[in-house]
This record gives structure tokens, C-alpha cells and sequence, in this order.
């Protein structure tokens, strides 16, 4: 199946010819401005929720991270978990350690970000902290916008704006707004495939590069990207040509951080041994995390799930991964295989790894799945979907401010 290249035109919503229909149209915000706004909106209340929970409810586990130095009940819910690590690094850069735990598994583009943009206001760790909350939340904006104008090369404006809502109330879609790199991945990853698609390549790659330096996973995009230009480039010389550097470019963002890794410890891939002492090993066999879960939910789901320590986690993310894992066929056929690729490469690598820990942020970036979803008709799933969406998304956060181990 073959994507269309060209967007249409930039219509911002379809108006019914009846009387008055015109006069609608225009008394309407462009639904890019309601993106916007409905983006700003979801950080802000997501922040007074994240405070509320803070005040009502205990912590699971002492705070590792603090903002400002000392408790902030509102601040602080920015900074759980992997935050503090890209602070670290943002303050003091790549600190390798010979056999051991290091912050080199954790890649450059986010807190590198946060270093230039702290820098501009004050050399304090809090102004870092303050700078990723500020790249996270404008990356998240933009992420939005973007993804709207991708959804529009496949969907009329309606369902394009459903794929945006959808991706932005997603149960683990909270972490857009915190200090992890997840806004930034999302944001140049629809840009590239966004690019891509309508044949520029040199932006594309560009932007790509990015995404590759944000996050591990990022190199799994040259694939559906190298896809999308052997089947839509033109057949000359010098489009064919532009989509090849256009691959190298995307490439060169990873490619750079394994370069700087090689000069710093001698290994370009010592990153990847890192990770292992974090306790990921990928390239196992990825069906075992999800059967030995459906086994345990099919035979003794109360007794696994009350006694445990981890059931209710692994629970939320590897029921979270099947299910995208089981809408990967509906997502080839309807959009094609780079969008089906990018889904199945990027569950591969947590499913594989071992453990179903993080699977769920990981999701959050699969804006394929979101797109799809929007396009299926029904607004009974529709609704249903918006409702579960939002119930989990509550859960979820309640998880991950109190400090649950829901990375």
C-alpha cells in the first residue's frame, strides 16, 4: 500500500455547504490553535493534579531528587526517577564508570538541551531542572502540531485532531510534562516521518538526527524511514540522492553520540553495556515478558496480583505493550509499513530486554497507533477510548508522583 506524499491542502476544517455553514466555520478556533491550547491546558491541570496527589497521599519511596534542594510539593513532581540523571548531566556532564552504573546510558540530545537553556539563566541545578520542565512542555506543543499535520496526509481534519487528543491523554503520556526526554523523541520523530513523506529530505534527516540522539531506540526509525524513501522517492538520480542523505543524516545522530562514547571509555557501544547493568538486556527472545504475564493473569490473577511486589506495574505496562503489539497488523495494512515497522522495531527492543518495565512510556511515543485509532469510526470506541485513556492516565500519574517504580 502506497501513503500519499503531498498534504492536502491546508484547509483547516471541512464546512458544509448548507446556509450558514461558512459563518460556523469561521466563528471556530483553527484547530491549530485548539491543539494549543488544548496541549497548555493538559500540562497545567496534569500539574495542579500532580500536586494534589502530593498532598494527599504518601510517598512509596523516599524522594531521590529534589528541585530546589529542599522538598517542593509542587515542583518536585517533575523530577522523579531518570530526572535527576539527566539534571546530572545537564550540571556536570558524562561521568562513565569502569563495570558499573553510569549516566552514559542515557543519551545526549534532551540534556544537552538543558544545559544551553539553563545556562542562559543561572549555573544552579534547580535552573536545569526549571529548563527541562520548559523544553518538556514546548516540545510537547509542537509534538502535537506536528503530529496533527501528519495525521492530516491520511485523515480528514476531525479524526487528525482525535489522533492529537488521544496521544496527548494516553495512560503514560504524563511523562511529556516531566524532565524526560520522551516530548523532545516525539517531537522530531513525527517531524522526520512527517518530512519524509513529502519528500524533504534534508530536514527529515535533520530532524532525525535528532530524534537518534534523544533516546536509544531513535536508531530503529532508519528502517520505516528507509522505507518511506525507496518507495517515494522519485526516480531521478537527484531526489534518490537527497533521500540517501537524508538516511545519513538521521543516522549521524546516533552515530555521533557512539563516536564521543568510543573517546570518552575506548568503546562506542560501552552506552550499551551500561544498560545492562541497569538490568536491560535486549535481543532475548521478545514473546517470553508477554507470555509468562498472560499466563499469570490466566491461571492466579488475584493471588499474582496481591502478592507480587511488582504485578501491578508489569501489569500496567506489558498489558499496555500487547495490546499495540496485537494493533500492529491493523496499523500496516491501514497506513502502510514504515508506520507498522517503527511500532513493531520499537516494541522489539523493551519486549526483548527481558523485563516489562517501561514498556508503557515507550508506547507513548508510537503516535502510528494513535492515528489509527482516530481513524476507526465508531464513536461509542471512540468515546470509551477517551474515558479508559483518562481513568489510566490518573492512575498513572498518581504512580509516578508518589514514586512508584513506574519509570
Amino acid at each position: 500500500m502506497q501513503l500519499p506524499i503531498r498534504d492536502d491542502p491546508q484547509a483547516a476544517f471541512e464546512v458544509s455547504p448548507a446556509v450558514g455553514g461558512a459563518a460556523v466555520a469561521q466563528s471556530r478556533p483553527h484547530p491549530r490553535l485548539r491543539i494549543v491550547t488544548g496541549a497548555i491546558g493538559i500540562r497545567l491541570l496534569t500539574a495542579l493534579l500532580a500536586l494534589l496527589i502530593n498532598l494527599a497521599f504518601p510517598l512509596h519511596e523516599r524522594e531521590q531528587f529534589t528541585v530546589f534542594g529542599s522538598t517542593s510539593k509542587f515542583w518536585d513532581t517533575f523530577a522523579r526517577h531518570d530526572s535527576g540523571h539527566y539534571q546530572t548531566i545537564a550540571w556536570n556532564g558524562y561521568r562513565p564508570r569502569a563495570g558499573g552504573r553510569s549516566n552514559i546510558a542515557f543519551f545526549p540530545a534532551y540534556p544537552l538541551t538543558m544545559h544551553a537553556v539553563g545556562r542562559l539563566f543561572a549555573r544552579t541545578h534547580a535552573a536545569f531542572y526549571l529548563a527541562g520542565i520548559a523544553i518538556s512542555w514546548a516540545c510537547f506543543v509542537l509534538a502535537m502540531i506536528a503530529l496533527y499535520n501528519l495525521a492530516r496526509l491520511d485523515l480528514p481534519p476531525p479524526q487528525a485532531e482525535r489522533a492529537v487528543l488521544l496521544a496527548m491523554i494516553f495512560p503514560f503520556s504524563f511523562f511529556y510534562g516531566v524532565v524526560y526526554s520522551e516530548s523532545m523523541f516525539l517531537l522530531f520523530a513525527v517531524l522526520a516521518f512527517y518530512l519524509f513523506r513529502t519528500r524533504r529530505w534534508v530536514l527529515g534527516g535533520l530532524c532525525g538526527a535528532v530524534a537518534t540522539a534523544t533516546r536509544v531506540p531513535g536508531i530503529l526509525m532508519l528502517a520505516p524511514l528507509a522505507w518511506l524513501a525507496w518507495r517515494h522517492a522519485e526516480p531521478t538520480r537527484g531526489d534518490r540522492s537527497l533521500a540517501a542523505v537524508g538516511l545519513v543524516l538521521t543516522a549521524s545522530g546516533f552515530g555521533a553520540y557512539c563516536a564521543y562514547i568510543y573517546q570518552l571509555t575506548g568503546d562506542p557501544f560501552e552506552w550499551a553495556a551500561t544498560l545492562e547493568r541497569w538490568g536491560y538486556y535486549p535481543g532475548g527472545a521478545p514473546w517470553l515478558p508477554a507470555v509468562r504475564l498472560v499466563q499469570q493473569l490466566a491461571t492466579h490473577p488475584y493471588l499474582y496480583l496481591t502478592t507480587h511486589p511488582a504485578a501491578v506495574y508489569d501489569t500496567l505496562y506489558g498489558v499496555t505493550g500487547i495490546l499495540f503489539l496485537l494493533a500492529i497488523p491493523f496499523v500496516w495494512q491501514r497506513f502502510g509499513a514504515a508506520y507498522g515497522l517503527f511500532m513493531l522495531l520499537n516494541l522489539w527492543l523493551p519486549f526483548s530486554s527481558g523485563a516489562l518495565e517501561g514498556i508503557g512510556r515507550y508506547c507513548s511515543v508510537l503516535f502510528p497507533c494513535f492515528i489509527w485509532l482516530a481513524s476507526l469510526r465508531s464513536q461509542t470506541l471512540f468515546t470509551a477510548l477517551v474515558v479508559g485513556f483518562s481513568m489510566f492516565y490518573t492512575l498513572g500519574l498518581a504512580l509516578f508522583v508518589t514514586i512508584h517504580p513506574l519509570f
